[in-house]
């Protein structure tokens, strides 16, 4: 996937500026796609260009001027042709795993406390996702969301998201009871 495509998908539902997109990944996207401000704002002028969106100036008062885009029918029929071709699998690179794979040569305090702040970091994203999934929902519980709700995608990859983060948590988790235990039996014997 390029980053034009999650430009295009952030763009779906109104009219966004820069700003507005920038804000979207931060609330959304980020958990499937991460770029900096600077990135968002260098492919929104590379998709007008193109045709694949398209801009319009907001003039107002007392505040500098914004641009406001929209998906185009090309934009579109972009994001039609990048859905209707195989995805390619995920691969993960995280400096973590690797000091987890060296541990044995390695403190493991160290690790520890690093596995513990990870762990943290996943346990409140994970309660940041679960809390914007209730806010999706509205009144409804789940299934009746999943079945009947509006804009489902968003939805899914949020839940994608908490998904991800709660299994980074259980894994941390796993990993600093098993140092522990490793550490208290070798002080044992």
């Amino acid at each position: 996937m390029a980053l034009r495509h999650a430009v295009l998908a952030a763009l779906l539902d109104e009219e966004l500026s820069g700003y507005q997109v920038t804000k979207a990944f931060a609330a959304g996207v980020a958990n499937f796609w991460h770029a900096l401000p600077q990135q968002v704002y260098a492919e929104l002028a590379r998709l007008e260009k193109e045709g694949l969106v398209a801009g319009r100036e907001v003039v107002q008062e007392g505040r500098p001027n914004k641009r406001l885009f929209r998906v185009t029918r090309e934009g579109l029929a972009e994001l039609e042709s990048f859905a209707s071709t195989a995805a390619k699998p995920a691969f993960l690179r995280e400096d973590l795993l690797v000091q987890v794979q060296a541990a044995d040569h390695l403190g493991t305090g160290v690790l520890i406390e690093r596995l513990t702040e990870r762990y943290a970091f996943a346990e409140a994203r994970a309660a940041l996702f679960e809390e914007q999934l209730r806010r999706m929902r509205g009144g409804l519980d789940e299934a009746e969301f999943l079945l009947r709700g509006a804009r489902v995608g968003p939805y899914l990859t949020c839940r994608r998201g908490r998904d991800f983060e709660r299994a980074n948590r259980d894994w941390c988790r796993d990993v600093i009871e098993v140092l522990r235990a490793r550490r208290a039996a070798g002080e044992e014997g």
